[in-house]
């Protein structure tokens, strides 16, 4: 783990200017910073620098006095790292005196803004690039429930893009171990917060299962987890009566129909498990990446027996051309139909 220094970084966010701020987190702010390319002092590389505190200037000592704030970010170094490298979920390029915490800087936003902010530019996913972007958020689950880590704050606005449009889990300030002794109270999000999850001996990898259940959900039908403009506001309560009654239409965002439906049909009704009461019959989350690689199979497989069918089409027409050809004789044509 690579420790920084703490002026280099003020110097690199340009003294945490505030044109240099790009997002506020569960806990801290996040900037924008240049950082010298240890391996070639001409070059720059671009990271993101996050702090507990808004405003730090650069005369201010890197020892903040301890807040919240402070002790989630300082919660995050320490679970990030001691996480092996994963591609599914944000890395982690060191700190400074264990108050500033420097990730990979991802440039493309969020899910969240992907979703439910953006209008023509970047346009909207294509199907298929829902179930990849699920797929992925899957398996960066997996991998943190592999490592007994649970994050207990997955949501669409902590899945972030990079310069490729690939999907990262971010933000781990409520990330527990499991390994640990002491179980913390329960916290999350409203909306995403398994409402199972009410005292700290319920904490399990199916509070997370929940989370992702619900972030499947706003994938697939574009609302938001919470909409206090619709009834009901949760999507949850909104989705779960419409799968049960096989209404996927209904919620599905521009691919509710066609060669997806079968596909669609086993997504949302994996996702009304994930989100079950039923603790015990969710799903875990290598069940979950297991059936989204089938899902994600289904669609591809389909599309040769479709372009089989118009490769027919074509073959016969050319077939009835040339009987036409063959069958015209002076004065008089044989038709054939």
């Amino acid at each position: 783990m690579r420790e920084f220094d703490y002026e280099k970084l003020v110097v690199a966010t340009d003294g945490f200017s505030p044109s240099r701020l790009i997002g506020k987190g569960s806990h801290g702010f996040v900037y924008k910073g240049l950082l010298q390319d240890q391996d070639d002092n001409k070059r720059h590389i671009v990271v993101a620098i996050k702090t507990p505190s808004s405003s730090p200037s650069p005369s201010s000592s890197p020892l903040f006095k301890k807040s919240e704030q402070t002790k989630k970010l300082e919660n995050e170094i320490s679970v990030m790292s001691s996480l092996p490298r994963s591609p599914h979920v944000l890395s982690f390029l060191g700190h400074a005196e264990k108050r500033l915490m420097v990730v990979d800087f991802m440039p493309n936003g969020s899910l969240h803004q992907l979703l439910h902010v953006s209008t023509s530019h970047p346009p909207p996913p294509t199907w298929l690039n829902r179930i990849e972007i699920a797929l992925k958020i899957a398996r960066a689950v997996h991998f943190l429930h592999e490592q007994s880590i649970l994050h207990r704050d997955i949501k669409s606005e902590n899945i972030l893009f990079d310069s490729n449009w690939e999907p990262k889990l971010a933000d781990f300030g409520l990330a527990v171990d499991l390994t640990g002794k002491v179980k913390p109270a329960p916290a999350g999000t409203i909306g995403y917060l398994d409402p199972s999850y009410t005292s700290p001996d319920e904490l399990s990898t199916k509070t997370d299962i929940y989370s992702y259940g619900v972030v499947l959900l706003e994938i697939f039908s574009c609302r938001k987890a919470i909409d206090v403009s619709r009834s009901p506001a949760s999507i949850v309560d909104w989705a779960i009566p419409l799968i049960e009654e096989g209404k996927i239409g209904e919620i599905c965002c521009g691919g509710g129909s066609g060669v997806f439906m079968g596909t669609n049909l086993r997504l949302l009704r994996m996702a009304a498990r994930c989100v079950s009461s039923d603790v015990e019959s969710r799903p875990s989350s290598g069940e979950i990446t297991a059936e989204m690689v089938t899902c994600l199979a289904e669609p591809l497989r389909s599309f040769p027996l479709w372009i089989s069918f118009f490769r027919g089409v074509v073959k016969l027409k050319r077939r009835k051309k040339r009987l036409r050809e063959t069958l015209t004789w002076p004065g008089q044509t044989c038709r054939v139909r």
